[in-house]
């Protein structure tokens, strides 16, 4: 059997019996004195102790309860008892959950009050009195600043457990708000891979596909068809590579150069298969760059020679890559004169993934028709990566 839960009333109904049981335990063993205990001082006693209950939900009310039954007790010459727990457990409440001007008022009341009240309750009875005793006052007040300060303690414990509640909620919220984005970021670093691949690929298998369709030389013809078995054969490869990286499967299909412009000539010379002749200008040694660097150059080589291919009557495309020490620049350039494509680019394809790439990385991407008819593509790639290692 599941045993009950400990709700502040319960453990509040078990403080109120304890308090009774030693109440009544200390006034049996003690000398009854002048006046019995039958009926008000067994009533003030149960009813001092009953109303710890409520100390939680009404402390206020309850500090005043037991206030008044112990300034009534005491000096009416009833045995001596520990009554008084019932208002020092409730002004601890007091301290550590209400507005600190509300305890304090509360102490200098009660303090004030127990030395005044058998100087009132007896001159209410018709009976001679003494003078407030300054060591009552003072230990009275000893015990209520003791009382304030144990509630003070309780309440700085509650706060920093609040706040360590809340940073814990917080860190678990920060936690899956940059694990989502990291999802987020890795779906689109595969859609642009993708889209790379797949294009680039496809636009050349196309070309070819177009250009046996149309030739009479059965050796052009057998040319074409080759250029496409090795396209195809070659997007498969890489399609299985990224996939691979998905799967986290090791196989050997999956040991595969990574996109680096060291892979340069591979991209002419499948450009210049499907007929279009690229010339290189610039630098004829890059040095190494940062991998994510070095990928993107790549993919944007590629994007653009792919954009060549597809959109645009080019006769010859011109890749321009320049080391500066600081910055990587890359301009890609063709001569055409139409756009044989008229379907326009859209969100996440082409010019788009090239501009997201270009970002990852803290460059610059400019993308724009030339004087003459073409089309030119310049970006300026920082060697360095930003701090937050993006890219």
């Amino acid at each position: 059997m599941r045993p009950p839960e400990w709700t502040p009333m319960r453990r509040d109904m078990v403080l109120a019996a304890l308090v009774l049981v030693l109440d009544v335990g200390t006034v049996l063993n003690t000398d009854p004195g002048s006046r019995p205990l039958f009926p008000v001082g067994w009533a003030l006693l149960a009813l001092s102790a009953a109303a710890l209950v409520l100390r939680q939900r009404y402390p206020i009310p309850v500090l005043v309860l037991s206030s008044v039954c112990a300034l009534l007790y005491y000096p009416l010459g009833f045995p001596d008892s520990p009554m008084a727990l019932s208002f020092i457990l409730t002004l601890y409440v007091i301290a550590r959950d209400c507005w600190r001007p509300v305890s304090i008022c509360a102490a200098l009341v009660l303090a004030i009050a127990f030395p005044l009240a058998p100087v009132v309750v007896h001159q209410l009875a018709g009976q001679a009195s003494e003078a407030p005793q300054t060591h009552t006052a003072v230990a009275i007040g000893v015990i209520l600043l003791l009382t304030i300060a144990a509630g003070e303690m309780g309440r700085d414990r509650r706060e920093r457990v609040v706040a360590a509640e809340q940073r814990a909620a917080e860190a678990e919220a920060t936690r899956e708000q940059e694990a989502w984005q990291r999802a987020t970021a890795e779906r689109l670093r595969i859609a642009r891979e993708l889209h790379d691949v797949v294009a680039h690929q496809i636009s050349l298998i196309n070309v070819q596909a177009g250009a046996a369709l149309h030739t009479r030389d059965e050796g052009g013809a057998f040319a074409a068809l080759e250029a496409i078995r090795a396209a195809s054969k070659e997007a498969l490869r890489e399609v299985r590579a990224v996939l691979g990286v998905l799967r986290q499967v090791d196989s050997e299909d999956q040991v595969r150069p990574a996109p680096s412009l060291s892979r340069l000539s591979e991209l002419v010379a499948h450009s210049e298969a499907s007929g279009l002749p690229v010339r290189l200008t610039g630098d004829s040694e890059v040095p190494a760059l940062p991998a994510p660097v070095d990928s993107t150059a790549y993919r944007i080589v590629q994007e653009a020679l792919t954009n060549a291919v597809r959109h645009a009557q080019a006769s010859t495309v011109r890749v321009d890559l320049r080391h500066t020490g600081t910055d990587m620049i890359i301009e890609v350039e063709n001569d055409g004169t139409t756009r044989a494509d008229p379907m326009p680019v859209r969100p996440g394809n082409g010019l788009l993934g090239m501009t997201e790439r270009v970002a990852a990385v803290g460059g610059e991407l400019q993308a724009c028709p030339t004087t003459g008819g073409g089309f030119r593509v310049r970006a300026r790639l920082p060697v360095a990566l930003p701090e937050d290692g993006t890219g």
